[in-house]
């Protein structure tokens, strides 16, 4: 972990078990390099299960969040976590994501694994999804402290989709208030991890997948209208910028879902608005690797979520 940090710091400017996620993401392990990490590689493990879960509103299959809780009272430093899969339920859900809730669990970190409409279920895409996961983010500041977690040190991790939506969650001060996707007082972040994201979605949707993005993307944003004719203005990080919440964009150097191009854009467009932003490439790593325990890309986002929460195992020393 010490080498991932000083990796990191110089780098700074529904799938069953044992299958591949269906969709784009599985499809794209035909193209890539043998040396790369496919899903069946991190999917053919055994996947850890959480501490609990806790539900939220009345849907039992949106409305819950996974908690994984390290040991020791608390409160403690949190990872709000949101999946990937193309913002498509069909591709991944939440469970996806219990590799990496499990490892930052043993690093000291509670994870708040929140779940959300894909633009293939009823109600998802524009507002559903995005009311989804604000829904969950801000039911993290109600339940949380009773759990013992530490809801003033929140920082979020979204993987691919997720990504953009963890990047969108800490921009939701800036929504314009017209907007149905407008809160008074969202819950604050610490910081966004924009793993392997696709986080600015004009400029995501010409180099991803059309299956992932493109062929799906007037559903994401709705249609426009007179009020709202243009459909990024509270949908796409890029439209609301700057923002006092640190993004952190880290993408693997041969991720063809979500290639490099688009973390280091990001962070430019953010740094020209004023706000603060680092990029990391991750060498001789694709999609997977970002959210695979035991990786370089894996480790150099642990000691980033140090950076932005703090070192819990120094904090109980």
């Amino acid at each position: 972990m010490i080498a991932a940090g000083a990796a990191l710091a110089a780098a700074c400017t529904t799938p069953a078990p044992g299958e591949a996620p269906a969709g784009v993401e599985a499809a794209d392990e035909t193209e890539r390099p043998a040396s790369l990490m496919q899903w069946s590689d991190l999917l053919s493990r055994d996947r850890p299960q959480p501490s609990r879960s806790v539900e939220i509103g009345p849907d039992p299959e949106i409305d819950v969040v996974d908690v994984w809780l390290p040991e020791g009272a608390g409160p403690h430093p949190t990872v709000l976590m949101i999946h990937g899969g193309c913002w498509q339920k069909a591709i991944a859900d939440r469970t996806l994501m219990n590799y990496a809730a499990e490892a930052l669990r043993i690093e000291g970190f509670a994870v708040w694994n929140v779940e959300y409409r894909g633009v293939d279920e009823e109600g998802g895409g524009y507002p559903g999804t995005f009311l989804d996961v604000a829904n969950a983010a801000d039911a993290l500041a109600r339940h949380g402290a009773a759990l013992g977690l530490d809801t003033r040190r929140v920082a979020a991790f979204g993987h691919s989709a997720g990504g953009h939506l963890a990047v969108w969650t800490a921009a939701r001060a800036n929504l314009p208030e017209a907007s149905p996707l407008f809160a008074a007082e969202p819950l604050e972040l610490a910081g966004v991890i924009n793993s392997g994201g696709l986080a600015d979605l004009e400029a995501s949707a010409p180099v991803t997948a059309p299956t992932c993005l493109a062929n799906i993307l007037d559903t994401l944003t709705g249609a426009p209208s007179e009020e709202r004719p243009n459909v990024f203005s509270d949908t796409s990080r890029a439209e609301f910028l700057p923002l006092d919440t640190r993004i952190i964009s880290v993408n693997g150097a041969l991720d063809r879902i979500a290639p490099p191009d688009l973390g280091r854009g990001l962070t430019e467009k953010i740094k020209a608005a004023g706000g603060m932003a680092d990029y990391v490439n991750v060498p001789a790593s694709g999609h997977v690797e970002l959210v695979a325990p035991g990786t370089l890309a894996f480790d150099m986002q642990v000691a980033a979520l140090k950076q932005l929460l703090g070192d819990p195992a120094a904090a109980s020393d």
